[in-house]
């Protein structure tokens, strides 16, 4: 028998460690692939979160934009219309006055 410079024990230990190390390998390659797979779909998932929120927040701001033109859009009719009320309540209040002087008149009548 031909001995190495290492000796017999030396050699037979790593030969016998490698499979065990190739085996906890193994395991933790495939661990890790399989957190890498989790990763890998969490971050799919929160890009696609990311492009749906800002698709939502453009059409947002869209809706918001086109209000905001209705808004302008209606502002003179709506200051139109409160000018309006203002003075039907003006006219309402002037037909109540004469309505009241009438009715002392009748009563003034009925004595």
């Amino acid at each position: 028998m031909t001995e190495s410079f290492w000796g017999p024990e030396v050699t037979d230990e790593p030969q016998q460690e490698l499979p065990k190390q190739r085996a906890a390998n193994k395991g933790a390659m495939a661990l890790s692939v399989d957190d890498f797979s989790a990763l890998e779909e969490r971050i799919l998932r929160a890009v696609n979160l990311v492009k749906r929120e800002r698709l939502a927040r453009a059409a947002a701001e869209e809706r918001a934009e086109v209000a905001e033109g209705h808004m302008r859009d209606q502002s003179p009719l709506v200051e139109e219309l409160q000018a309006e009320v203002s003075a039907l309540r003006a006219e309402r209040d002037q037909v109540r006055q004469r309505v009241d002087r009438l009715l002392a008149q009748l009563d003034a009548l009925e004595l």
